[in-house]
């Protein structure tokens, strides 16, 4: 299994990006998928996450502002962010985890892209 991820990049505070991630291999569309990024020293954060069955989950810094979407045909999920913060700077992961599992408890996940915002 493969998560091939897309998008990111620099981008103005209160700008916005789009994220991509594809699965492909033999990947079970059970699985919840979703980003959670990272910043040199500090501990994972959820960003946001999302169940075959639509149920998503976002972290409290990212509410309102971000969207997360999935194409389960496609095995693809999608992270529309908006009103973007210099706070966001982070490298981005795609990542999927079994169903009834948290996001960081993954099974798979992508190479990462960096986002910056800049002030």
């Amino acid at each position: 299994v493969q998560l091939q991820a897309s998008g990111g990049g620099l981008v103005q505070a209160g700008g916005s990006l789009r994220l991509s991630c594809a699965a492909s291999g033999s990947f079970s569309s059970n699985h919840n998928m979703g980003w959670y990024r990272q910043v040199p020293g500090k501990q994972r954060e959820l960003v946001a996450s999302i169940t075959r069955g639509g149920t998503i989950n976002y972290g409290v810094s990212v509410k309102g502002r971000f969207t997360i979407s999935r194409d389960n045909a496609k095995n693809t999920v999608y992270l529309q962010m908006n009103s973007l913060e210099p706070e966001d700077t982070a490298v981005y992961y795609c990542a999927a985890a079994r169903f009834g599992r948290g996001l960081l408890e993954y099974d798979y996940r992508g190479q990462g892209t960096q986002v910056t915002v800049s002030s």
